[in-house]
């Protein structure tokens, strides 16, 4: 008689699919449970190897106090959730993870991060902005080795962090390129109108992208002896960390007017939600297609719309905003 093979426990049988039902004390309730979403045993019985030891490795850690800079950049991310800067943090730690996330914190460093250099400066990315992805790493690292505590009172880093080798860019800089009048009207035709209008502000008010995407309807301020408003940007929104008023010409007090009433809170806004920023995929469509520069050591972004060029004018004829589809 034929022995029946050795079937690995924790697996059970549900609609032709094998579904995990095993006991772990390294999981929280005691249970591993989920789908293979597998109808074969034999790959079944692989996936619930895998797991297990997943969930093994990971007690392990936990036990030794060694944390993922994924884990890692969480917290950071949850810490800083209530800045202005949380979502251009949020970004860089997008662009770090996928070389560095499952790397423990103690192995980051210059050598782990060069996979992750080569890449950004293969596609482009100026030094400066690498650099601000380095920096927000090294901060994540700082924060774990001299504040962050496990339940046992161990810090997450043992020792404090090598510093990170930043990019050199003297001399790589990228030279801001003013638009005329006539690059800013075809670049304002091609934009979406919710940039446009951005844009249009910016360009008028000399504004930074993150001073215009957080720009808030309660900053403005009455001026009842001139019959108008002003936007007062607190602080923490500007670069220079000094509270700052925002004088609006008629360009700039035409945009404002026609976003009034779209939202609650914020100013500028797309489909309800808070314009987060101006240089995306949009914006850098519409500037090939207006015919600008695309060469690697002209600045392509919005900080553009602070330089101003000869022939820069503002016009005094009416300008129909959402869009600015009538310049």
């Amino acid at each position: 008689m034929s022995r029946k093979p050795n079937r690995m426990p924790g697996l059970r049988q549900k609609g032709g699919i094998w579904y995990i039902e095993k006991r772990c004390r390294h999981v929280t309730g005691g249970w591993l449970r989920g789908s293979t979403g597998t109808s074969s045993r034999t790959e079944a019985e692989r996936i619930l190897i895998r797991k297990l030891a997943d969930v093994l490795e990971d007690a392990k850690r936990r036990t030794e106090a060694i944390f993922l800079f994924e884990e890692a950049a969480m917290r950071y991310v949850e810490e800083v959730a209530e800045k202005p800067s949380a979502y251009t943090i949020a970004m860089h730690l997008d662009q770090l993870l996928p070389f560095i996330g499952n790397l423990p914190i103690a192995h980051v460093h210059d050598g782990t991060l060069r996979p992750f250099i080569e890449h950004e400066l293969q596609r482009g990315l100026a030094p400066k902005s690498i650099n601000n992805a380095l920096g927000v790493a090294s901060r994540v690292l700082s924060q774990a080795a001299k504040v962050w505590r496990d339940d046992l009172g161990r810090p997450w880093l043992a020792q404090a962090p090598a510093r990170i080798t930043r990019l050199p860019v003297k001399g790589r800089q990228a030279k801001a390129y003013p638009l005329s009048w006539s690059e800013q009207h075809r670049l304002l035709k091609l934009l979406p109108p919710h940039i446009a209008d951005a844009a249009l502000y910016g360009i008028n008010t000399g504004c930074r992208e993150q001073e215009i995407c957080q720009l808030r309807w309660d900053w403005e301020l009455p001026i009842s002896e001139l019959k108008t408003t002003v936007f007062v940007l607190p602080e923490e929104v500007t670069k220079s960390k000094a509270e700052r008023v925002v004088v609006l010409n008629s360009v700039a007090r035409r945009v404002i007017e026609s976003r009034r009433g779209q939202h609650e809170d914020f100013v500028f806004t797309y489909r309800g939600n808070r314009v987060t920023k101006l240089n995306n995929s949009a914006w850098k469509r519409a500037w090939r297609e207006a015919g600008l520069p695309v060469e690697p050591d002209v600045r392509k972004g919005v900080h553009n719309l602070r330089h101003y060029s000869e022939f820069r004018i503002i016009p005094s004829a009416p300008i129909k905003c959402g869009g600015c589809r009538s310049l």
